[in-house]
This record gives C-alpha cells, structure tokens and sequence, in this order.
C-alpha cells in the first residue's frame, strides 16, 4: 500500500518481500469506514467492496443467556462518510489487487523472495543489503520504509525500542465453511462476552465467494500448542459456543501470540517504520491493518511533498508526531478496552459495562461519537486539525 500510494505520485519505488508469494492465511479482514476513504483515493475501493462482504453492524453478546447486549450500527455514520459500514475483505486479497495496480507503473519493482537483511543511513541517501536467488547486493534509495512485520530487521536495524506487553493468552482462529447464517444472517460481525472464555464470531467472503466464518478464541495459559489445535479440543469449542449435531468442519486453524506494543519511534534520519513494525495490537475491533494502512497513506503524501520540493524535510518529522500518539490513543486503548470488556469475570464490573454499551447504544449522539471513534474517523479528523 505503501509503495502503491508512491508510485501515484510519480515517485520511483522499489518493494523487497522476504516470502514467496503473498501470505494468504486467515489474517485482518475489516476495513472500517476512514481506511475505505483512502483506498478511494488510491483507486482500490470498488474492487476491494466488490471482493468483500458489507457489514454495517456489530453486535456483542452475553455467551450464558445467548442475548445481545448491544447492537451498534454504522448507518448512523452516513452523514460522515460514503462508506457507513465495514467490508470484510480478507488481507491477502487486498494485498493482491494492491500489488496488481503497482505492477503496471514502470517505475516501481517488485521483488519476492528478497530479504533485507541490513542498511546503512547516509546524510542524502539509505543503502539496504538484501538477499535474494541471485545472491546477495546493496541497493540505495533516498528513503526506506520498513513495513517488515512485529519482528521488524528494519526496526530492530534503528535500535528502537519496541514497548509494551504481550498477552499471556495465544489466540486461537478456526475457519470453517459450516453456515452460521441461519442464526447470524442479520449481523456478521458478532463477539461474544464471558468471564471464563470469550469468542468472536464473523464472516469473510472466501477465495470461491461462497463464505466462510471465523471464530476466535482465547487459549488457557496452561494450554501447549499441541492441545489447543487438537482436533478434539476444537471441536469441544466450537460446540460450546455453538451447539449442533455433528461435527463442524474446520478448514483452517491459526494459533499466535497477540502484542500490544508500539515502538518508542517511527522512524530515524531517512528510515520510517509502517504497520506491525511500528505498532501491533489484539485484532478485537478490526484496527490494526486498518491503522497500518493509515500510516502508508501518510508517509507518502508527506515524502511526496518533500521529494518534489513543495516542503521542507523537516515535516517528515510530523509522521511520528503524530502518528505515535494517534496510535497509543485510538488502536492500543481500543483494543485492550475490546479484550477486558469481553473478558471481565467480576459479575458486578460486567454489569456496569454491560449497562453503560447499553446508554451508550441507546442515545444516538453517542452510539454516533462511538462509531466515530471505533471506526478511525475520530483519528483521521484529530490527525487534519491545525497544530
């Protein structure tokens, strides 16, 4: 996305991927309102709606008494943006059709199968050594842009402490192809609140178009790996939540620590940090591709205006002003917020937070100011007001 939002402005730009071949395990899928306002504007929002599934609600759920404790919805947004609802659109399918449009610029490269492996910052320019079947060579750019995951060489590369803690708990996603319509047809978006293990629910199209659903579940701290994904053991969960005759068939099952973590700087000298690298989060509330792709869209426009000596470089120093900031604010207090709401085992504490979604959902000022902030329009409008 990054490299795609270069590339528009005319900017020559080279991408080195360490994998094969896109990743096209079960990864995000939610693209909120504020991201749908920015693949419009790099021309990717009519594929991406075509390729996804519309959903303009979400709704928490008691798990014990199977009840809804509250819906929100995101029509109420409709005077905010053109796009009041979510799209479920599987990662690797956004990361294909993002790849498609930057191959047809003949200014921009794309290399699989290429490790950066290390750089070397210059007062004008940034040299990257990277690994590839041809073997091993420098590369040089003006600038580099490390969007190479949790595990960031680029970061690590900086020194650049990455802060924060990871959950005790993995998270375990199972997909299936068994339909949940019958029950969830109204609302594919769905989590599930319980003291002893919650479960969140909701739907993708899938590579055939025909759907599948995923359900994700946290894992007992005392649980290995080996447990957690045995077939018997998943589907002992799934009938606990959703109980019906005969087994479900699972397709795929992913098992992965969860962070939150933001790293103490986005950047140095002419190197930038984008996406996991730069922050990851738990996926409760669909944020952290979303905000990912907000840094992306960003960087670009500012390195834009700088390259073609409309500014001064100093404003690249606005990225991580901001970006850092709008980060800990909007994705990590959201997302810890979404894990202890579903999670909370004091029946009195739950009761609170129950009665306040509850308010919350029945006043429209707030169920608006609500999807506002849940949606990252909040962050997008904080990020464009004057300093």
């Amino acid at each position: 996305m990054m490299a795609l939002a270069l590339a528009r402005q005319g900017i020559p730009v080279q991408l080195f991927e360490a994998e094969a071949r896109v990743n096209d395990a079960p990864r995000a899928a939610t693209t909120h309102a504020a991201t749908l306002e920015m693949l419009a504007e790099l021309g990717l929002v009519e594929e991406v709606i075509s390729h996804g599934l519309i959903e303009p609600k979400f709704r928490i759920w008691d798990r014990a008494s199977r009840e809804v404790i509250v819906e929100f919805d995101f029509g109420m947004l409709a005077q905010d943006t053109r796009f009041p609802y979510v799209v479920q659109c599987e990662q690797h399918k956004l990361a294909n059709m993002t790849l498609a449009r930057l191959r047809a610029f003949p200014h921009a490269s794309v290399e699989f199968s290429t490790r950066v492996t290390a750089l070397e910052q210059f007062v004008d320019h940034v040299k990257v050594m990277v690994e590839g079947a041809s073997g091993t060579r420098k590369v040089k750019g003006s600038y580099l842009i490390g969007a190479d995951g949790g595990r960031s060489t680029v970061r690590k590369a900086l020194d650049i402490a990455f802060e924060g803690y990871t959950h005790p708990e993995r998270f375990l996603v199972l997909t299936t192809p068994f339909s949940f319509d019958v029950e969830y047809a109204q609302c594919s978006r769905n989590y599930f609140s319980d003291p002893d293990e919650w479960c969140a629910l909701f739907k993708v199209t899938g590579d055939d178009g025909k759907g599948l659903w995923r359900v994700l579940f946290p894992t007992r701290l005392e649980e290995s790996e080996a447990q957690a994904l045995d077939q018997t053991a998943v589907e002992a969960r799934l009938q606990k939540f959703f109980p019906k005759s005969g087994a479900y068939p699972v397709v795929h099952r992913n098992l992965y620590n969860v962070h939150q973590r933001v790293a103490a700087g986005f950047g140095s000298g002419r190197v930038f940090l984008a996406g996991d690298c730069a922050h990851v989060n738990n996926p409760l509330g669909g944020l952290g591709l979303n905000f990912g792709i907000h840094d992306a869209v960003e960087l670009a426009g500012l390195l834009g205006r700088v390259l073609r000596g409309e500014a001064p470089g100093e404003i690249l120093d606005q990225y991580d002003r901001h970006r850092r900031p709008l980060n800990v604010e909007y994705v990590q207090q959201q997302t810890i917020a979404n894990k202890q709401r579903l999670e909370e085992k004091n029946p009195a504490s739950r009761a609170r937070s129950n009665d306040a979604l509850r308010k919350i959902a029945a006043d429209p000022a707030a169920h608006r100011a609500y999807l506002l902030r849940a949606s990252l329009i909040d962050s997008v409008r904080n990020r464009a007001a004057p300093e």
